[in-house]
C-alpha cells in the first residue's frame, strides 16, 4: 500500500469529488483508521478535528457516499476520492459545500448547465419541496410523467412548423426538462447517455 503523507497530527485532507459529474463536493480530513474503514467498506470515513473521533459520512443523514475511485496527488499528502453522492453532501441540504461563489464564469455555468438541473431534479426526488412540479411529477407517476414527454414533443413539431425561434428553443427546453425528469424517475444517469453516444460516434468515425 502507498505511504501516505499525514501531517504532524496525523491527518491528511481529502478533497470528495461527484464521479459522474466532477463536481467538488466537500473538503474533510482522515487519518490512518478512516482511511482504512474508507477502503474497507467503500463509504467515505473521516475525522473530525473538532469532536476528535471518526465519523461515517451519511450514519445520520443517509447521505451516504459511495467510493468509487481514490487518488492521491504528487507529494503524497492530499487525496482525491470520487463518490456517487447519496442526496446531499452539504449539511445545509446543497450537494455541494462549494455552494457559494465569489467569482463565477459565465460560460461554465452555460457547460453545466444539464447536469445542474438533473441533479436539481435528483434532489427533488430524494427531498420533495412543496408546491414543486418536479415532485407533482414524481407524485403523479411514470404515466404522467411519459404523458408530458409526449405533449412536448407535439408541441415542438408545431413550432418547428413555425418560423418563431425563440417559442421553438423554449419548447425544446421543455422537453429536455421533461426527459430529465424521466432518465431519474428510469434510474437513468446522464454519463449512460454519453457512453451510448460515444460508442454510436466510435463506431461511425
Amino acid at each position: 500500500m502507498i505511504e501516505l503523507k499525514y501531517d504532524e497530527k496525523g491527518l491528511i485532507p481529502a478533497i470528495i469529488q461527484d464521479y459522474q459529474t466532477k463536481e467538488v463536493l466537500m473538503l474533510a480530513y482522515m487519518n490512518q483508521e478512516s482511511f482504512e474503514k474508507t477502503l474497507e467498506t467503500k463509504r467515505t470515513w473521516f475525522y473530525s478535528r473538532s469532536r476528535q473521533k471518526l465519523w461515517n459520512k451519511g450514519e445520520t443523514s443517509g447521505n451516504y457516499q459511495e467510493v468509487v475511485n481514490i487518488s492521491y496527488d504528487c507529494d503524497e499528502d492530499t487525496l482525491l476520492i470520487e463518490v456517487i453522492q447519496q442526496g446531499s453532501a452539504c449539511h445545509t441540504g446543497n450537494k455541494s459545500c462549494f455552494y457559494r461563489t465569489i467569482t463565477e464564469l459565465e460560460e461554465k455555468i452555460k457547460h453545466e448547465i444539464i447536469y445542474n438541473v438533473f441533479e436539481t431534479i435528483k434532489d427533488r426526488k430524494e427531498n420533495p419541496k412543496d408546491e414543486s412540479y418536479t415532485n407533482y411529477l414524481f407524485k403523479e407517476g411514470i404515466d404522467k410523467i411519459l404523458k408530458k414527454v409526449g405533449e412536448e414533443s407535439s408541441e415542438i413539431i408545431i413550432a418547428a412548423k413555425n418560423t418563431d425561434k425563440k417559442e421553438l428553443v423554449f419548447e425544446i427546453s421543455d422537453m429536455i426538462y421533461h426527459v430529465l425528469v424521466l432518465m431519474v424517475e428510469k434510474g437513468v444517469e446522464i454519463e449512460d447517455i454519453k457512453r451510448e453516444l460515444t460508442e454510436r460516434f466510435t463506431r461511425n468515425e
